[in-house]
C-alpha cells in the first residue's frame, strides 16, 4: 500500500476563505465599555463549525453577549500535554465612511479579503477551523492533543474573554504547557529575502493616568496656577521623551539575523532597523519603553479655569522595567502631575527555543524553503497575558506570506484591513503541518 492509500487525503485551505468571510461579516465590535454587539453570535458560529465536524465544544459567556468556545481536538487519553491553538474573536471599531470597502462587508477585491478583523485575527480563526474541519473530515488527528480556544474581549484587555477563563474555567486548560496564536508567523523583506518574525514576547502595558491640580477661577484673570497648562506642558514633556533602546534577548537574537541578511554592521542599530521599512513602527518598539499620550480632560465652560485637569497616557515597558518603569515616567512628569496606572499587565518573554520553537521552523520551510525566521517582542498585548497565568508559554505564529511591497503592520486596527487570500491559504498549509509536527 502506498503513503497516498495510506493517508486519506483532504484539503487544509478549502474553507478559510469563506469561514473568514463570515466571520468578518458578523460584527464584534469591541468599544472597551461594554456598548458593542459582543462576541455572542461569533462563538455560536464557531461552536457550530466545531460541532458540524464532531467537535464538541465549551460555550462560556461572562457577560451577557461576551461568550468564548473551548473546544479539545485528538486524542487526550495520553501522558503529552495538548498544544493551545488560541485566537480572539472580538475586533476594533470601523468607521465605514473612512473605508474603500465596507468594512463588515468580507469583499474580495483584486486578491485581497477586506474588513475589520482580517488581519486581526479572524484570518487565524479562519485558518484554525479550516484546518482542524478538513483534518477532522478525513479522519486525520493532529499529531499532539490540541484545546482550541476563540474568545472574547482580547482588544481590551481580556477581562471578559482569556482572563474569565483563567479565572473561572482553568479546568478547560488542564494539561496545556505550550500556545500559538497571534501576532507573528507573517514575513517582511530584509536584504531581498523573506524573514518571518515569531513572536516571542510582549511588553508590558500601562495605562495611565496624571491629573494636575490647580487654582479654580475665572478666565479673563492671570492665573500662574493653572492646572491645564502644568499638564500641557507634562504631557509635551512625556510624549517627546526619547526613551534609549534596551532590546532584550527576542530583539537581540533579530538584530543578529538582520545583520547577517543585511550584511550591515551589528552595532549600527539603527540602520537594522531601517531594514524593516514601515515596519519598523511596530518591530522597533520593542526596543525600547514607549508612552503616548491618548486623551485630554478639563474644565466644562471657556471663561473657568478650571481646578484640575487629566491626561491618560498608553504607556508600555520591555521585560524587566516593571519596577523602574512608573519611577521613571514620573521623573520625566515632574513633582506637580501625578501619574497613576489604571491598567497594569506584565510584560513576557520566552526562550526561542525547544521543540515547538523546532516545529514551526519545519513547518515554515515545509511551504518556503528559503524561509528565515527570528523571534521579536511585540509593542502590543495579546491573550498570552492570560495564558502566562496558567504556566503557559504563548508563541505568535499566525503565518501569512506577503507581498515585500505591503505595509502590513499598518492594518493592524486600521484602515481598508485586509489580507491576501493566498497568504490565508500558506497560513493553513503551514498550520496543517504544525500540528503533525508540534
Amino acid at each position: 500500500m502506498t503513503d497516498a492509500q495510506q493517508t486519506p487525503s483532504y484539503d487544509p485551505t478549502a474553507e478559510v476563505v469563506r469561514i473568514c468571510q463570515e466571520l468578518i461579516r458578523i460584527d464584534t465590535q469591541n468599544f472597551g465599555d461594554g456598548s458593542g454587539p459582543g462576541e455572542r453570535k461569533a462563538a455560536e458560529y464557531v461552536a457550530a463549525s466545531l460541532d458540524e465536524v464532531g467537535i464538541e465544544s465549551t460555550l462560556v459567556e461572562s457577560a451577557p453577549g461576551r461568550a468564548s468556545v473551548v473546544a479539545r481536538w485528538g486524542d487526550h487519553s495520553g501522558d503529552e500535554p495538548p498544544l493551545l491553538l488560541h485566537g480572539h474573536l472580538d475586533v476594533v471599531p470601523a468607521q465605514a465612511a473612512d473605508w474603500s470597502q465596507d468594512p463588515f462587508g468580507g469583499e474580495l477585491v483584486d486578491g485581497y479579503l477586506y474588513g475589520r478583523g482580517a488581519v486581526d485575527m479572524k484570518d487565524f480563526d479562519a485558518m484554525v477551523l479550516s484546518v482542524v474541519r478538513a483534518r477532522q473530515r478525513a479522519g486525520v488527528p493532529p499529531r499532539r492533543p490540541v484545546v482550541l480556544a476563540f474568545t472574547a474581549d482580547e482588544e481590551a484587555g481580556s477581562t471578559y474573554g482569556a482572563h474569565h477563563l483563567v479565572d473561572e474555567h482553568p479546568d478547560l486548560f488542564e494539561g496545556v504547557t505550550e500556545a500559538v496564536g497571534e501576532v507573528g508567523g507573517y514575513s517582511v523583506e530584509v536584504g531581498g529575502k523573506r524573514l518571518y518574525l515569531v513572536e516571542s514576547g510582549e511588553k508590558g502595558i500601562s495605562w495611565m493616568r496624571l491629573t494636575v491640580d490647580g487654582t479654580a477661577g475665572h478666565g479673563s484673570m492671570r492665573h500662574p496656577d493653572n492646572a491645564v497648562v502644568a499638564l500641557a506642558e507634562a504631557v509635551a514633556r512625556l510624549g517627546r521623551h526619547e526613551w534609549p533602546d534596551e532590546p532584550g534577548p527576542s530583539m537581540q537574537l533579530l538584530l543578529d539575523k538582520v545583520a547577517e541578511l543585511s550584511g550591515i554592521d551589528r552595532q549600527h542599530t539603527s540602520a537594522l532597523m531601517e531594514q524593516f521599512g514601515p515596519a519598523a513602527r511596530m518591530v522597533g518598539a520593542g526596543m525600547r519603553n514607549t508612552t503616548n499620550p491618548t486623551m485630554l480632560s478639563a474644565g466644562y465652560k471657556v471663561n473657568v479655569v478650571p481646578g484640575t485637569a487629566q491626561a491618560h497616557v498608553d504607556g508600555r515597558y520591555l521585560p524587566g522595567h516593571q519596577d523602574s518603569f512608573m519611577a521613571a515616567v514620573q521623573d520625566v512628569l515632574g513633582d506637580r502631575v501625578r501619574a497613576e496606572p489604571e491598567t497594569f499587565q506584565p510584560a513576557l518573554e520566552i526562550g526561542f527555543e525547544g521543540d515547538l520553537v523546532d516545529a514551526m521552523t519545519m513547518a515554515l520551510h515545509t511551504q518556503d524553503p528559503e524561509a528565515h525566521i527570528a523571534p521579536y517582542l511585540m509593542s502590543g498585548g495579546t491573550d498570552a497575558k492570560a495564558w502566562d497565568r496558567l504556566g503557559i508559554r504563548s508563541y505568535g505564529f499566525t503565518p501569512l506570506r506577503l507581498p515585500a511591497d505591503l505595509d502590513f503592520t499598518a492594518l493592524f486596527h486600521g484602515i481598508d484591513e485586509r489580507v491576501p487570500t493566498d497568504a490565508l491559504e500558506f497560513g493553513c498549509k503551514v498550520l496543517d503541518s504544525l500540528v503533525d509536527l508540534a
